[in-house]
């Protein structure tokens, strides 16, 4: 994507990126929306400023994470992640009869709630890396941290999530 590319654009080809970012970060479908309008406008008077050096998505992960603790300051909120909206994919539709959907969704269910078990930065590292399938590269520089960094932090997620979907699957 062009760095002078239409704002309209810019939504339609990332905003999903940048909502699922955010609801990474919040747990909470309609602040991620409100907040991925934010990032849009502020990436807009601020395009002049992006100079290149990584892909757009990342730079507007930046933005989005920063208006998004902008927010936490604001709202004086205490917890940074709460996936609170363990039905984000409710409506995931997958192929197969209806016991074998219900069996996937709760799976997925199980897997978002080990997420949020995850101490930070484990659970968006992870999220960044598993769902938005970032490189570690993008998710580092999201962080301001090392491509190595986020190597590290993926891996002991997996590790953590892991535990915690072992030690629920043994009650």
């Amino acid at each position: 994507m062009k760095e002078n590319a239409p704002i309209e654009d810019l939504y339609t080809e990332y905003a999903n990126t940048v909502k699922h970012f955010l609801i990474s970060l919040s747990g909470n479908f309609d602040l991620a929306e409100d907040l991925t309008q934010e990032t849009f406008y502020q990436a807009y008077k601020s395009i002049h400023r992006y100079n290149g050096k990584c892909k757009i998505s990342v730079w507007l992960c930046q933005i989005a994470k920063h208006i998004y603790y902008d927010y936490l300051k604001k709202a004086k909120h205490i917890q940074i992640s709460e996936f609170q909206n363990l039905d984000l994919f409710e409506n995931v539709n997958i192929e197969g009869n209806i016991e074998e959907n219900y069996l996937i969704k709760e799976r997925i269910k199980e897997l978002l709630f080990a997420v949020k078990q995850a101490k930070e930065p484990y659970g968006k590292v992870f999220w960044l890396r598993a769902y938005e399938e970032m490189s570690f590269r993008e998710i580092g520089e999201i962080f301001d941290k090392s491509e190595n960094w986020a190597r590290v932090n993926y891996y002991r997620a997996k590790k953590k999530i892991r535990e915690v979907l072992t030690d629920e699957n043994n009650m």
